[in-house]
């Protein structure tokens, strides 16, 4: 794949994931601020067609537009580094165990390692960073209204948890039906 071809699908996939973000919805009715999206879905295709460092890429670019074009401001700009975080370790487990030996049982694995890891990222990355820094820009204390625990441990991790699972879960069919697709890129 040429150099330019290469660039013009980082640029397509970087697009159509970030319309994805417009797509959201909450997962657990009682954290409705905690909201799920499918813009990692161009993203893995960007590992499958690509490379690691190209889904990585996609990742950023999506996030950049995000911030650009359809900022919610404090929360947007809190939340985004914690998503690129979160995103990228999850495709960083589908790169190390699925992309290298794609089959069923990998792709499972893959799919339970990225999204504890997922899960486990957000826990600390909540709890050392979006707490305090939205208690002192957003002025939203959730040590106050909710209690640390309460929201770390019956919003934060079950929404994680919930959305690796269908993340993982809504790819695999798509990729299945696209592989003949794929395998003519």
């Amino acid at each position: 794949m040429t150099h330019t071809r290469k660039m013009a699908l980082i640029a397509i996939l970087s697009a159509v994931s970030f319309l994805l973000m417009y797509l959201k919805f909450p997962l657990i009715p009682t954290a409705s601020f905690l909201e799920v999206d499918f813009s990692i879905i161009p993203i893995f295709f960007g590992l499958l067609l690509l490379d690691l460092r190209s889904a990585f890429s996609i990742l950023i670019l999506r996030s950049i537009l995000k911030l650009f074009l359809n900022n919610s401001g404090p929360s947007t700009v809190i939340g985004m580094p914690m998503n690129i975080v979160a995103m990228g370790v999850f495709v960083l487990a589908f790169a190390l165990i699925w992309q290298k030996q794609p089959s069923f049982k990998n792709y499972v694995l893959a799919s339970l390692i990225g999204t504890l890891s997922l899960t486990t990222v957000m826990l600390v990355l909540n709890y050392v960073y979006a707490i305090p820094v939205y208690a002192a820009f957003a002025n939203f204390d959730i040590r106050e209204i909710l209690g640390v625990k309460t929201y770390l441990f019956l919003m934060v991790v079950p929404f994680n948890l919930l959305q690796g699972i269908l993340l993982s879960t809504v790819f695999y069919p798509i990729y299945r039906v696209s592989q003949p697709i794929l395998k003519k890129v």
